[in-house]
């Protein structure tokens, strides 16, 4: 299939062409590898910021005010609001687009809610592939919005150059108890709805936590901000933050080495991907189903059948 023209009306920051290309990446058309590799060409302009933390957070909130100071610097966003799958369509919930109307309307900013598709991490390859989409279409910032989820929402950081963990002060309690995942992964926190009873003692927790990380000029260590989304109160604060991080990993060369381990990190999930794809082709998996049986009543076992499996697999490849 050739793809120029829609391309060519990528590159022209055409929302319609953009919707088009992330439709066909979303359904895995057998075409939107092509596709991807000829707009990697195009992308690296864009500056990536994760937007996650537990439920009820206020990170729409918060997305869409940040959103809407970019816009008055006249920079361009586009946004990946990550949805949970919904149960009856497979498809995203549209909870968060309902949620950010306002923007949404603005010709300088483009938002798509993508489904996790069962992700543990809460962002499928595809979000990343879309990103890719937005980041050759020339936005000057691209937002992921995850579903939050607490400690499954750690692919955020393998997507984005700076991730912003939203709190509340109710997360005060429960704060030891996401130190081991979600809260290693923040480049700083927002402790959105400031304006409420316990926000102090939240913030008392993070410092505690931060402190007993390891650290050396060349680390970047995370800084706690408040904020009260629902009346922009913190928002310009969070935006110079997301550009102290940005200069911070320039001056020190390690926006490269960190987008490079990104890219290592996805490579290996492409091929794995590949690989699962080509080995349950042909009649492998009715093998596998022939083999069940064997299994539960004791005569064969599971490695054995995944030996035979991996062996045939193999076989092909010697062809």
């Amino acid at each position: 299939m050739n793809y120029n023209n829609l391309l060519e009306n990528i590159f022209k920051n055409d929302k319609r062409s953009v919707s088009r290309a992330i439709s066909i990446i979303e359904s895995e058309n057998s075409n939107s590898t092509e596709l991807l590799k000829e707009l990697h060409q195009r992308i690296g302009r864009a500056y990536r910021i994760g937007i996650t933390g537990p439920p009820g957070a206020g990170k729409s909130t918060l997305t869409n005010q940040l959103t809407k100071y970019y816009r008055k610097q006249n920079k361009t966003v586009g946004i990946i609001a990550v949805d949970p799958t919904s149960p009856f369509t497979g498809g995203a919930l549209l909870g968060d687009r309902v949620r950010m109307s306002e923007i949404g309307i603005d010709p300088g900013v483009f938002i798509r809610s993508m489904a996790t598709r069962g992700s543990l991490g809460g962002l499928s390859k595809k979000t990343i592939d879309a990103a890719d989409v937005l980041d050759a279409a020339g936005y000057n910032f691209i937002i992921f919005e995850t579903v939050g989820v607490g400690q499954s929402e750690l692919d955020v950081a393998k997507a984005a150059d700076t991730t912003i963990v939203v709190l509340v002060p109710e997360s005060g309690d429960s704060i030891q108890a996401m130190k081991a995942g979600l809260m290693e992964i923040a480049d700083f926190f927002v402790l959105n709805k400031s304006d409420r009873p316990g926000a102090e003692s939240a913030v008392t927790a993070l410092k505690t936590i931060l402190m007993m990380r390891e650290h050396s000029e060349k680390t970047w260590l995370p800084n706690i901000l408040k904020a009260v989304a629902s009346e922009n109160i913190g928002t310009v604060d969070i935006a110079l933050e997301i550009e102290k991080h940005s200069l911070f990993l320039e001056q020190n060369g390690l926006l490269k080495e960190k987008r490079e381990l990104n890219y290592k990190a996805r490579i290996k999930e492409i091929v794995e991907y590949l690989i699962k794809n080509e080995l349950w082709k042909e009649d492998r998996a009715a093998k596998l189903q022939e083999s069940l049986s064997k299994v539960t009543e004791g005569k064969t076992s599971p490695y054995q059948i995944a030996e035979t499996l991996l062996n045939d697999f193999k076989s092909t490849l010697k062809e």
